[in-house]
């Protein structure tokens, strides 16, 4: 399976510049240019860091106070979202073929 994916980053770093990424290449600053109709500021977990650390913290820390069931649905949005977002930036990119 890995040698059929593409990390479509590497279009963002090469070949695809716009100023409006101000200098990155990361879905959350490319997401808003091509796709200003997705956002991640409704959700709960609005970023890949918080994800990551929400989810170690539901998963390693037995003194995890949060309501479980509450926090999966709150990681489950956004991976759903980003994986939307992936989604429409590749949609995106084929219109531009």
């Amino acid at each position: 399976m890995n040698e059929h994916m593409f990390d479509l980053e590497v279009i963002f770093k090469k070949d695809y510049i716009d100023y409006r990424f101000h200098g990155s290449s990361s879905i959350k600053k490319v997401l808003p240019v091509l796709c200003p109709d997705i956002s991640y500021k409704a959700l709960e977990v609005n970023n890949g860091t918080m994800a990551l650390d929400t989810w170690g913290r539901m998963i390693l820390d037995p003194d995890f106070s949060e309501d479980i069931t509450e926090t999966r649905k709150n990681l489950l949005a956004y991976c759903e979202l980003d994986t939307l977002a992936m989604v429409k930036i590749y949609e995106v990119l084929k219109k531009l073929e």
